[in-house]
């Protein structure tokens, strides 16, 4: 999710408290913006392993921008030009 889109989500959920997966799914759909933005949620019922790192060859393949607030944590990775 582009942060542009994080305060519009955080207001569709503002105040609800999560009972379960399908209302935080039903929530999350709802956001929309005046400008077109609206969201699609897929959710990926699955665990995933902790500590698991990606190659370093992988990450050096990828177009990754660190976001300024707080990148390690916040960033995009953009799609490969084919050109």
């Amino acid at each position: 999710m582009s942060t542009a889109s994080s305060p519009h989500v955080t207001r569709a959920c503002e105040g609800v408290v999560f009972e379960s997966v399908p209302l935080v799914k039903q929530l999350i759909e709802r956001t929309q913006t005046r400008t077109g933005l609206q969201v699609t949620v897929d959710i990926i019922d699955r665990v995933y392993e902790t500590g698991r790192k990606a190659a370093l060859d992988l990450k050096a393949s990828l177009r990754i921008v660190a976001d300024a607030l707080l990148p390690p944590w916040n960033y995009t990775i953009l799609p490969n030009s084919t050109a």
